[in-house]
């Protein structure tokens, strides 16, 4: 497998995990610690040509698209953090994540919604894995605290 730090990613699709499971009070990070630390993850891989995906998870809905857990409230302290537009795609898979992902603009970071609407996600569904892979040509995984999780993105 390449290294992140040596692959070609000039170009090409970078399905990136992260954990942004932050805390939120009334819509709003409360501590955005894990978003400063995977910043620089992010402005690495645009500053060498790549079109950038995040896909991560918040709390726990248990595969419920529960708008408690959504991380659209992210999507301001991480374009914030990266110094690019960070645009919302209210689904990690599908129709929609895939169109996002395929017309994907130059410079501008897409944070898919959170994983965990999907039950496949917890249930380490290998068809879960395979729907979340079109989304992108290469695969970083920066979740480095979830890597231990028997989870299909991890």
């Amino acid at each position: 497998l390449p290294d992140m730090c040596t692959a070609d990613v000039t170009g090409k699709t970078v399905l990136v995990r992260a954990d942004l499971n932050v805390p939120l009070k009334n819509g709003i990070v409360a501590d955005a610690t894990r978003i400063v630390r995977f910043a620089p993850t992010v402005r690495d891989l645009l500053a060498r040509g790549a079109k950038v995906v995040v896909m991560t998870h918040l709390g726990r809905p248990d595969g419920d698209a529960n708008p408690i857990y959504s991380v659209r409230p992210v999507t301001a302290t991480l374009s914030s953090e990266v110094g690019r537009e960070v645009v919302f795609v209210p689904d990690c898979v599908g129709p929609t994540a895939e169109k996002a992902a395929k017309h994907h603009q130059d410079g501008k970071v897409l944070l898919l919604e959170n994983l965990r609407f999907h039950k496949g996600e917890e249930a380490n569904s290998r068809s879960f894995a395979l729907r979340l892979s079109v989304n992108g040509d290469l695969f970083v995984n920066d979740a480095f605290s979830c890597a231990h999780r028997a989870h299909a993105s991890t």
